[in-house]
C-alpha cells in the first residue's frame, strides 16, 4: 500500500478547490438561495485555509533562514489591497449618484475602516452580522478581511519570537496548539453572552486560523495511504456540507458549532488530494482562483438587490449571481493579476509607497464623505430631508439609554425641580425630548429618563433571544427600589413598544415567537400567553401607581417600512408607502389597549393616546409635511416626538 504525505509546497489544487466550495457557500447563502442556510460557514473555511498558507510561508522562511517580516507583510498587501481599493473606489463613485446622504455617509466611513482593516471592530460596535440593519451595509463582508489581516500582523511576530528562543517545528506546534485552545475556549465562553463581539473579533476567531496552521505542521509527521486520504477528504467534506445544510442564523455563532466546518476543512487539507474529483475539477479550480474577487463583489450586489427591493425575486437573484461571477472574473483579470505582476517588478519601497498611497487616497475620500455628512446637495431637498431623518434621534441616546448593566444614568432634561419620569424601553428614549418640551414654560422643571434597551416594564418577565448582557429584569427591580426616593407627586410616564415583546417585529403575514415569557415560554402568541401578558401590563402599571401618578402611553404605530430608507426608492423616481392602516394597528395592539384600560379601572392610571396626533383618515402616517415622523420603522424622530407635545402637556396640567 502506497504511503505518502500531502504536498506542502507549490500550488495545491485541493486548497484552490476548497476555496471554491467556501465562496459558493457564502455567495448562495447571502443571495438567499434555498438549501444554503448555513452558507456563512464558508468564511470559517477561508480562515482555516489562510491559517495553513500563512503558517507554511512563515515556517518555510524560518527554516531556510530567509524569512522577512516586512516582505511577508508586503506579499499579503499585494495580494489583498489592490482589489479591495478598487472595490471601495467604485462604490464611492457610484454612491455619488445612487446613495442618499445618510447612506453615503455610512459608506464613506465603512470604506475608510475597511481599507484600514478595522471594519470588524466598526461593525461590532454597530450591530450583529445577522441583524437586518447590517444587510444594508455595502462593505459588511470586509469584516473577515480585517480579521485575517490582524492575524497576518501577529502570526509572523509570534512564530519568529518562538523560533529565536527555540528553533524547530515542535515548539511552534505547541504554541499554536495552546493559542488554539485559549481562543476556542474564549469563543465557547463568550458566544452565549457576547455574540456580536465573539463573531467579529480576532481573539475568538484566531483558533480557526490556528487550526489551519496546525494542519500544516502536523501533515509533515503523517504518512497516509491513498485510501486514508480519500477517507479523510470524504469525512471533511461531509462535515463542511453538513454545516452548510444544517446550521442557520438561529445557531449561536461561532460557538462550539464552528468546530464542525473547521474540522471538516482541516481534514480536507490534511488529505491533500490534488487529484480529487471534488476539489480538483476544472470548475472548482476556476472558481477557486477567482474566489477572492468573487467574494469582494458579491455582497455589494446583494445589498443592491435589497435597495431595489427585489432581493426575493428569482430572476433578480439569478441576474445577481451572474453579475457576481462576471465582476469577480473581471476583477481577477484586470486588477488582481496585473497588480500582482506589476508590484512584483517593483522594489519593496516602491511597492509599499504605491499601495499605501492609493489606499490613503480612497480612505481619505471615504472620511471626507463622512465628515461632509454624506455630501448634501446632490439630490432634491425633500429627498435629503427624508434620508437625514435616520440621524434625527435623541442626541443623548448613547449616554442616557443603556443596554447593559442594571441601572439607568438617570439623565435630566431641562433645569429645575423634577417634574416627571419617563420610564420604558427605546420608545421612551425616542420620546423623552417631547415630554421635556411639554413642561409648561411658566413652571421651571426637568424630566428624568429611566429607559433600558429592549426592556418592557413588567415584573417577573424573562427575555428570550437577547444579548446576555441585557439585564432587563434587574433594571425593573432597580426601578422599584429607586421609586421610594422620588417625591410622590412626581408622575411617571410609561412608554413601551409592547406589541414587539408579544408578537416580535411588526411584519405582516409572518408569525414570530414572543420576545418575553412569564410562567413558561410560548412558541407563538397564543391566547393563553396574551392573557398572561395583559395581566402583567395591568399589574406593573398598578404597582407603579401605588405611590405615584402614572400615565400609560398607548403603543406608537409601527410602520411596515423604514421611513428614512424610502429615500432610496426616491433616487430612482419611485414612491414607497409610508403609512399604516388603523385596522392593522388595532389588530396588533387591541389587547394592549384593553390591559391599559383595565389598569385605569383598577388603580386610576391615566391614558395618553398618540393616535389623534399621528393618524388621520384611517391611517397613521410616517411623514408629515414631507418630514419623517420616525427615524426608522418604529422609533419616533425628534420631529415626531414634538408632534406629541400637546398630548404630553396633559401630564403637567395639575401644575
Amino acid at each position: 500500500m502506497t504511503q505518502n504525505k500531502p504536498a506542502l509546497t507549490g500550488f495545491r489544487d485541493d486548497i484552490n478547490g476548497l476555496r471554491a466550495w467556501a465562496v459558493v457557500a457564502v455567495v448562495l447563502y447571502h443571495f438567499g438561495v434555498p438549501g444554503f442556510s448555513g452558507g456563512f460557514v464558508g468564511v470559517d473555511i477561508f480562515f482555516v485555509i489562510s491559517g495553513l498558507l500563512m503558517t507554511g510561508i512563515v515556517v518555510t522562511g524560518l527554516e531556510r533562514g530567509t524569512f522577512s517580516v516586512i516582505s511577508f507583510y508586503m506579499a499579503r498587501a499585494r495580494r489583498i489591497v489592490p482589489a479591495l481599493v478598487v472595490l471601495c473606489a467604485v462604490l464611492l463613485l457610484l454612491g455619488w449618484w445612487m446613495l442618499p446622504p445618510a447612506d453615503y455617509k455610512l459608506l464613506g466611513v465603512h470604506a475608510a475602516s475597511s481599507l484600514a482593516f478595522v471594519s470588524n471592530m466598526k461593525y461590532w460596535l454597530e450591530a450583529g452580522y445577522f441583524d437586518a440593519t447590517s444587510h444594508d451595509k455595502w462593505l459588511l463582508h470586509t469584516w473577515s478581511l480585517a480579521v485575517e489581516w490582524q492575524f497576518y500582523l501577529l502570526l509572523p511576530l509570534v512564530l519568529l519570537g518562538v523560533w529565536k528562543l527555540r528553533p524547530g517545528r515542535t515548539p511552534l506546534t505547541w504554541i499554536l496548539a495552546i493559542g488554539l485552545l485559549l481562543s476556542y475556549g474564549l469563543c465557547i465562553a463568550l458566544t452565549p453572552t457576547k455574540p456580536t463581539g465573539t463573531f467579529f473579533v480576532l481573539p475568538t476567531r484566531a483558533w480557526e486560523m490556528l487550526a489551519g496552521g496546525l494542519v500544516y505542521l502536523g501533515a509533515t509527521r503523517l504518512a497516509l495511504s491513498t485510501g486514508m486520504r480519500r477517507a479523510l477528504e470524504a469525512a471533511g467534506l461531509a462535515l463542511a456540507v453538513g454545516a452548510i445544510l444544517v446550521f442557520d442564523t438561529t445557531t449561536p455563532w461561532p460557538g462550539w458549532q464552528a468546530m464542525v466546518p473547521v474540522l471538516g476543512s482541516a481534514l480536507v487539507l490534511l488529505a491533500g488530494r490534488s487529484d480529487s474529483v471534488w476539489t480538483g475539477n476544472s470548475i472548482a479550480q476556476w472558481l477557486g482562483t477567482r474566489s477572492y474577487s468573487i467574494y469582494l463583489w458579491h455582497w455589494p450586489i446583494v445589498v443592491a438587490l435589497r435597495y431595489l427591493d427585489v432581493q426575493a425575486a428569482p430572476l433578480a437573484i439569478a441576474a445577481g449571481l451572474l453579475l457576481t461571477i462576471t465582476l469577480g472574473h473581471l476583477s481577477y483579470q484586470w486588477v488582481e493579476t496585473p497588480a500582482r505582476k506589476q508590484f512584483n517588478k517593483l522594489s519593496l519601497g516602491f511597492s509599499a509607497a504605491a499601495l499605501a498611497g492609493t489606499t490613503a487616497v480612497v480612505a481619505t475620500a471615504g472620511m471626507v464623505i463622512q465628515l461632509q455628512q454624506g455630501v448634501l446637495g446632490r439630490f432634491p431637498h425633500e429627498l435629503e430631508v427624508i434620508s437625514q431623518a435616520t440621524l434625527d434621534k435623541n442626541p443623548r441616546r448613547d449616554a442616557c439609554h443603556p443596554s447593559k448593566g442594571i441601572s439607568s444614568p438617570s439623565c435630566m432634561y431641562g433645569e429645575g425641580p423634577l417634574r416627571a419620569i419617563v420610564l420604558g424601553d427605546s420608545h421612551a428614549d425616542a420620546a423623552v425630548n417631547g415630554v421635556a418640551a411639554a413642561v409648561p414654560s411658566n413652571h421651571a422643571g426637568a424630566v428624568m429618563q429611566w429607559s433600558y434597551s429592549g426592556c418592557p416594564i413588567f415584573i417577573g418577565a424573562h427575555r428570550m433571544g437577547f444579548d446576555g448582557n441585557n439585564k432587563c429584569g434587574d433594571f425593573v427591580t432597580w426601578v422599584f427600589q429607586k421609586l421610594p426616593e422620588i417625591p410622590k407627586n412626581v408622575p411617571i410616564v410609561v412608554i413601551n413598544r409592547l406589541g414587539q415583546y408579544a408578537f416580535g417585529k411588526f411584519t405582516q403575514g409572518q408569525v414570530s415567537t414572543p420576545w418575553v415569557y412569564f410562567s413558561r415560554p410560548y412558541a407563538t402568541a397564543e391566547p393563553a400567553f396574551l392573557k398572561e401578558y395583559a395581566q402583567h401590563i395591568t399589574e406593573a402599571a398598578c404597582a407603579l401607581a401605588k405611590e405615584h401618578p402614572v400615565y400609560l402611553v398607548r403603543p406608537f404605530p409601527e410602520m411596515n417600512v423604514d421611513i428614512p430608507n424610502t429615500a432610496r426608492a426616491m433616487v430612482w423616481g419611485h414612491e414607497s408607502a409610508t403609512s399604516l392602516s388603523l385596522t392593522d394597528y388595532r389588530q396588533r395592539n387591541g389587547f394592549i389597549w384593553a390591559a391599559q384600560d383595565a389598569a385605569r379601572e383598577q388603580c386610576g392610571v391615566k391614558i395618553l393616546d398618540p393616535l389623534p396626533y399621528l393618524c388621520k383618515d384611517g391611517a397613521c402616517q410616517g411623514l408629515k409635511n414631507g418630514r419623517p415622523v420616525y427615524y426608522d420603522d418604529n422609533h419616533l424622530s425628534e420631529f415626531g416626538n414634538r408632534l406629541l407635545v400637546p398630548m404630553f402637556a396633559k401630564v403637567f396640567e395639575p401644575l
